[in-house]
């Protein structure tokens, strides 16, 4: 809300968005077929000021864990209570390559006079005491900083901000397991919570009451958010799915996405989307220029950047290699 006050033209390309995320599902119902699980270069932009804020690379792997956990339903209390529960078939890899083509842990580490940056995107720009994104067309950009003010998280979505805006912000407080996590929000689902944001996928009540909607049909309407983990509570006439990531349950209570909102989190990398173009970043690859998958080699000079080959009709520049 605070980005369509400030640019009108978020809400035309949030609604132009929409348009095109149904149409995606609905050809993704049409067709039948092994999908492809999408990998998302994470970098992490530790902006500390005290040394508890600078956590650990051991709590920030935690984190990255977690999502993979997650994203996939690999999660240890993944249970049967709702049938819609999906493998998201998303992962995330810490970034081995940075954006000047050299090798990195995937951390980057500022220190800053900030005390608290709230949700203003200080925290986004050095100039502001915190830490310029790499390019969002190749990585997820994950700030962990004291936001502040009780905010766990927030997200920015597809197509409502600028480049050097985009990705997610995280409270130190409330980033993976052990280390600074502390309970109830310390098993790194608030990280889930909003990467599913920055994914295109809206809070479980739609922000509203019983006629504003999710978007998504598997997921029961709901009037309001839930806290705590009050499973069975009943509103709009149905019961809600408080285990549901997008709700704002304790981090023990949730443990699924939903089939609907992995179609949509899965329709913004289709051709045009907005995340589409992080499956060809090398963000995951080899430092010095390599590709970042296994099954092939370069087998030409290529002089022209950014490379992309759609293997659609042949493999272009490419050499098959170990029968991938």
């Amino acid at each position: 809300e605070m980005l369509k006050a400030q640019d009108p033209s978020v809400e035309d390309r949030m609604r132009d968005l929409e348009r095109f995320t149904q149409t995606v599902i609905q050809n993704q119902e049409e067709e039948t077929g092994i999908r492809m699980v999408y990998t998302i270069p994470v970098v992490v932009h530790v902006v500390y000021r005290t040394n508890a804020e600078n956590i650990s690379d051991a709590q920030i792997q935690s984190q990255i864990d977690v999502l993979n956990e997650d994203f996939r339903r690999l999660n240890a209390d993944a249970d049967n209570t709702w049938s819609q529960a999906a493998d998201v078939e998303i992962e995330c890899c810490l970034a081995s390559v940075d954006p000047n083509g050299d090798a990195t842990n995937g951390i980057t580490r500022t220190q800053t006079s900030v005390t608290s940056h709230g949700t203003n995107n200080s925290v986004k720009f050095t100039n502001q005491g915190g830490k310029d994104a790499w390019p969002s067309g190749d990585y997820q950009n994950f700030w962990v900083c004291n936001i502040g003010g009780g905010i766990l998280g927030y997200a920015q979505f597809p197509n409502s901000g600028s480049a050097a805006t985009d990705g997610v912000v995280n409270d130190y407080r409330y980033t993976g397991r052990g280390g600074s996590a502390q309970a109830p929000f310390n098993l790194g689902r608030t990280a889930t919570h909003e990467v599913g944001h920055w994914l295109n996928l809206r809070h479980i009540w739609g922000d509203g009451g019983c006629g504003v909607d999710d978007f998504v049909n598997d997921t029961p309407t709901s009037d309001a958010s839930n806290g705590g983990c009050n499973v069975g509570h009943v509103s709009c006439g149905t019961v809600d799915m408080v285990q549901n990531y997008m709700d704002y349950s304790d981090d023990a209570c949730m443990n699924l996405f939903t089939a609907g909102q992995t179609a949509r989190m899965r329709a913004t990398f289709a051709a045009g989307g907005p995340r589409a173009s992080l499956l060809n970043s090398n963000g995951c690859g080899t430092s010095g220029g390599g590709g970042g998958g296994g099954g092939g080699n370069c087998a030409a000079t290529v002089s022209s950047f950014p490379y992309g080959e759609s293997f659609e009709s042949g493999t272009g520049d490419w050499s098959q290699a170990s029968g991938d």
